[in-house]
């Protein structure tokens, strides 16, 4: 029986990504996203491609603890099994911290670190039940290990983030449940960098057409992180090869970040 696959946050740009690649390589996909149509779309395109019922689109709300209980009890009824939470849903607003504004806060709270924690309590529950172990991987971003200038709102969930993934692998260990965080780089094609650029340009004092540069240049790869870089990290720690691996957050940074 196929592996099977649940991404929060998987209705579009690396979310998709990531929802492909694990057909790819032989799972049944759930695509759960806020954006019914977006889960839906993903989640056909990918039958059309590998097969029939290989991938299903759910609706949750990963900040709403209802919703996410009823995204996994969907997905039981479904397929009887969740092998790997992949949780990609984030949010990032960019403003110095005299002007951070208190909503912008709590919703960075809400969807970066109280989502992560309701997802993988739930799908947990299904993990022990089944008995098999399993894989939980949260995406995260370097901003989870070194504070990020104007950014105080993603920093300070990220960072909650890389306790509540060695914490979750404490409590689940003994239940052959891994749990891992993925540190990632500046994606900078993604739409969420794409929309803070005037932001980032603000805040350097430099033209908006230069930012993507300057962030590569910090770079000691001299590159920016690409939807296929975070995808090889992520197939190897949801793999039996990495069984003797849990609690770690590991950077996909080209270098940037190095602890």
């Amino acid at each position: 029986m196929s592996k099977v696959a649940l991404v929060v946050g998987g209705g579009q740009t690396l979310g998709e990504f990531i929802c492909r690649g694990l057909a790819d390589d032989g799972y049944r996909v759930i695509v759960a996203d806020l954006n019914e149509k977006n889960a839906s779309g993903v989640s056909e395109s990918i039958n059309q491609e590998y097969g029939d019922e290989t991938a299903f689109g759910v609706k949750v709300d990963a900040t709403n603890e209802l919703s996410v209980k009823e995204m996994v009890e969907r997905v039981d009824s479904l397929v009887g099994r969740i092998d790997l939470l992949v949780y990609n849903a984030g949010v990032a607003t960019a403003s110095k911290i005299d002007s951070f504004d208190f909503a912008d806060w709590q919703l960075s709270i809400n969807v970066n670190l109280t989502g992560y924690f309701l997802c993988a309590r739930e799908v947990s529950k299904v993990m022990i039940r089944e008995g098999r172990g399993g894989r939980i991987i949260q995406i995260n971003s370097k901003s989870g290990k070194v504070g990020s200038k104007h950014n105080s709102g993603y920093s300070a969930a990220k960072f909650g983030g890389v306790g509540l993934t060695q914490s979750l692998a404490l409590d689940l260990a003994e239940h052959g449940v891994t749990v891992h965080s993925l540190m990632l780089g500046n994606l900078l094609k993604s739409p969420m960098f794409q929309s803070l650029i005037p932001q980032y340009a603000k805040k350097l004092n430099v033209d908006e057409s230069d930012v993507e540069q300057i962030y590569i240049d910090k770079v000691p790869l001299k590159a920016g992180c690409d939807y296929q870089d975070v995808l090889n990290v992520l197939k190897f720690y949801a793999s039996d090869e990495a069984a003797y691996c849990t609690g770690q957050s590991i950077n996909i940074t080209g270098g940037q970040v190095m602890f």
